[in-house]
């Protein structure tokens, strides 16, 4: 059996140290080799599977794929604080994916609050309250 057969059958028994260990052995961020690219992916993603985001967030302050995956894994967490507080110390993914949230739930004052507070010159983060949010 191979590794990817291997990191497969770690992963469906959800034994996240072997999966993770056998994925990142074969995986590079921004590879010329477009499996070891995807096999990054699957690493960011294997980490939040295991519940390993403190391990995310150390690799988010380099990884800017590491970065949207810990971003939409608090979201998906309902971490919003975790979320606004990545936003206030600079993480404009992480302002994108609060505000989007803000505006399908309906909060479209908490919304603009945020954009206003957090990135009021962030012309992208206006466009999304603009464009998603319903007044």
């Amino acid at each position: 059996m191979d590794w990817l057969e291997r990191a497969r059958a770690a992963e469906q028994l959800r034994d996240w140290d072997e999966a993770i260990a056998l994925v990142s052995a074969h995986a590079e961020c921004f590879s010329g080799d477009p499996d070891m690219h995807d096999n990054h992916l699957w690493h960011m993603d294997l980490l939040v599977r295991a519940g390993r985001i403190s391990e995310l967030t150390k690799r988010a302050l380099t990884d800017s794929h590491a970065r949207r995956r810990l971003n939409r894994s608090l979201r998906e967490r309902g971490m919003e604080a975790a979320l606004c507080g990545r936003a206030e110390n600079g993480d404009r993914g992480a302002l994108y994916v609060l505000v989007r949230l803000m505006c399908e739930t309906g909060r479209v004052q908490e919304a603009h609050k945020v954009v206003a507070d957090i990135g009021p010159e962030d012309q992208y983060a206006r466009q999304i309250v603009a464009d998603d949010c319903w007044t």
